[in-house]
């Protein structure tokens, strides 16, 4: 019998099952504090439930809990966590370390489907979506876990396209009855699926970062597809309805491309549809992947388009390059690996 994980549940699941098992509504929030704030592995160590009420629950639920199958340490500290999922494939998920700050990038699906260009994840092509368990798991389960200070759901897959699965893990991540965690520290990137991102602006305080590479309709379509179905002229229209001057925040994510996107002609475009939106730009190095012909502009060209955004009203950062020896910068996650079961 595959027993159902409680792990990734929200609060309204756990009273469910405490509903379907006989118990008082309350057990539901004992449940929570051992799963999301003592961080158990197994449900006989919830021990302010009677033994007859975990013997009852173990007989059908486990906790969810899983450890890395695999870890790559980076000369720069930064550390690639492979995980496997209920249905025998594999995620990545990129520990980083900085100073005073301990970011873990989370996945969100098997793969991708957006195949943008520059993104090694939309080679791999789509496998399936992570649950909340998944998801959730991959912020529990690393030694590191205890020593987080931000997330980012900038690994493999787009998150608005598995958007139930990431709300149920940002809930349980911010609740007062799960993890506690402020939304301030969890960051939500896209390449702009509307009604997915939608969603999410209705119900979660998170920041949202948008992947933007051009802001030019045509070259931004060469570089991700997702332009055709939804153009960066109607999300930014979605983004200004909404409210970033006070706790969330929206950042636009921008790969510098060698005489691809780099000119002054762009960097006057982005200031023209990005005015009047609070926000921030975070300027990125392209890696190399394989059977892509771009390459990364250099770094006068990136500190060209930094200065003149920012002097024109837009704080423009260069984000520093992690992990790239261990293929776990960013746009180089992938993971084609399958359990043996799986294996053709």
């Amino acid at each position: 019998m595959v027993k159902e994980t409680l792990l990734g549940k929200t609060l309204e699941q756990l009273k469910e099952v405490a509903s379907v098992n006989g118990m008082p509504a309350f057990t539901s929030k004992q449940m929570a504090d051992w799963l999301y704030v003592k961080k158990v592995t197994d449900i006989q160590q919830m021990t302010n439930l009677s033994v007859a009420k975990r013997d009852a629950l173990s007989l059908k639920y486990e906790v969810g809990r899983k450890e890395p199958a695999e870890v790559s340490i980076s000369q720069d500290g930064t550390k690639k966590y492979l995980f496997e999922t209920s249905n025998g494939n594999f995620i990545e998920s990129v520990f980083i370390p900085d100073d005073d700050r301990a970011t873990l990038c989370v996945s969100s699906q098997v793969g991708c489907k957006m195949n943008c260009l520059f993104c090694q994840t939309g080679k791999q092509g789509f496998s399936g979506n992570l649950t909340a368990n998944e998801i959730v798991n991959q912020i529990f389960s690393i030694p590191e876990s205890d020593q987080l200070t931000n997330l980012v759901f900038m690994g493999m897959g787009e998150p608005f396209d598995n958007t139930l699965e990431v709300l149920k893990a940002l809930e349980i991540l911010t609740a007062p009855w799960g993890y506690a965690w402020s939304p301030r520290r969890i960051t939500v990137s896209t390449i702009g699926l509307i009604p997915g991102m939608k969603q999410f602006l209705e119900h979660s305080q998170c920041h949202l970062a948008i992947s933007l590479h051009s802001p030019f309709d045509k070259e931004r379509l060469e570089l991700m597809p997702a332009q055709k179905a939804y153009p960066i002229e109607k999300v930014l229209e979605i983004v200004k309805k909404y409210d970033f001057r006070h706790q969330r925040r929206v950042s636009f994510e921008y790969i510098v491309f060698d005489h691809l996107n780099d000119s002054m002609r762009h960097a006057r475009e982005l200031v023209r549809i990005l005015k009047g939106i609070p926000c921030r730009v975070n300027l990125i190095r392209f890696h190399a992947i394989p059977n892509v012909d771009l390459k990364g502009a250099d770094n006068e060209r990136m500190v060209f388009l930094r200065d003149y955004l920012t002097e024109n009203g837009i704080t423009t950062t260069i984000r520093r390059s992690r992990g790239e020896d261990i293929l776990a910068a960013c746009g180089m996650l992938s993971s084609s690996k399958q359990s043996p079961e799986n294996e053709i």
